[in-house]
């Protein structure tokens, strides 16, 4: 049996895992997906790591015409950035009513234990960003090189599950979506030994200016720190609005990055917060987002006591 493209009805959700062990195996999996797909007239997109974009590109000859690629280097190396600028951006773009069909492949082997927590709670949100959505996201996992914690983890959050090397499909009696998003809302790693700045209101011009001045002293240069500063108003606006009027920031140099932090006594009760696209027609709504798109990478632990909200920019 080989790997397909119809894993649900048309008309429903599909996101199944594709385990696979080698560079065959991968294109087992990956190219009837695609070409079944590409025959049913269905729009494809492959977001994978630049070297199996290639093999996948090669593959197909002159099929690839047909198909949007996407290095998952690039345009998720942020996490937070895939659903609203990846997946949903790809899907929305069709017409009413087209079922969309995407690999899309967030996790591989060269991801930090820092990115790792926001890349599961990727995997595990899709589910309820696509809910009712007439598509298929088939999610590739190279058991040869990640963690078992990695592939216990997908069992997770992919309702189903497929093994590239038997072609069998199976449902996930693990999948339990909801239990990994809370089970990776884990405090975050101390800061270093930096100091922390509240803010309030009255302060928020000179919180912004101080958090530029950190990272221009860091080695953070145009466009880059405009970034920083931005997504740093974005933040301890939303704190001084929904987190209990005032906070903390800090920022500070980390293996290649400048890493702004803020902390408050709000509380994030939607998951998917700042991880779906925003009406055009709106008012505000889109400060967490900006974030997820401008940033390196952000990760957030939230609870009733508070949230903390850190944010990665590549040097």
């Amino acid at each position: 049996m080989s790997v397909t493209e119809p894993f649900a009805p048309v008309g429903a959700f599909a996101h199944p895992a594709l385990f696979y062990g080698d560079e065959y195996e991968y294109l087992a999996g990956t190219l009837p997906f695609v070409r079944d797909a590409l025959a049913a007239g269905r729009p494809v997109a492959v977001a994978v790591p630049e070297e199996n974009l290639r093999l996948i590109r090669d593959a197909l000859g002159e099929d690839a015409d047909a198909v949007r690629f996407m290095d998952m280097r690039e345009v998720g190396r942020n996490p937070g950035r895939i659903i609203p600028a990846v997946l949903r951006a790809f899907a929305d773009a069709q017409p009413p009513g087209t079922r969309v069909s995407i690999i899309g492949e967030p996790i591989w082997a060269g991801r930090t234990a820092t990115e790792y927590p926001a890349c599961v709670q990727h995997e595990a949100l899709i589910n309820d960003a696509f809910r009712g959505a007439d598509a298929a996201i088939l999610c590739p996992y190279d058991i040869r090189r990640l963690d078992p914690q990695v592939i216990a983890d997908a069992f997770a959050t992919h309702p189903t599950v497929v093994r590239a090397g038997s072609g069998r499909q199976e449902d996930s009696a693990a999948y339990a979506p909801a239990d990994v998003v809370a089970r990776y809302n884990l405090p975050l790693p101390p800061a270093p030994d930096v100091p922390a700045f509240r803010f309030d209101e009255q302060s928020l011009s000179e919180t912004r200016h101080r958090a530029v001045g950190e990272a221009a002293r860091l080695g953070l240069t145009s466009p880059r720190r405009e970034d920083m500063a931005l997504a740093t108003a974005e933040l301890v606006t939303n704190s001084v609005m929904h987190g209990g009027g005032s906070g903390s920031f800090a920022v500070w140099g980390e293996d290649g990055y400048v890493v702004c932090e803020v902390r408050d006594k709000g509380h994030l009760t939607d998951p998917l917060a700042g991880r779906r696209p925003v009406p055009r027609e709106q008012r505000g709504g889109r400060g967490l987002l900006m974030i997820n798109l401008i940033a390196d990478l952000v990760r957030v632990h939230t609870g009733p006591a508070g949230t903390t909200i850190r944010c990665w920019f590549a040097l």
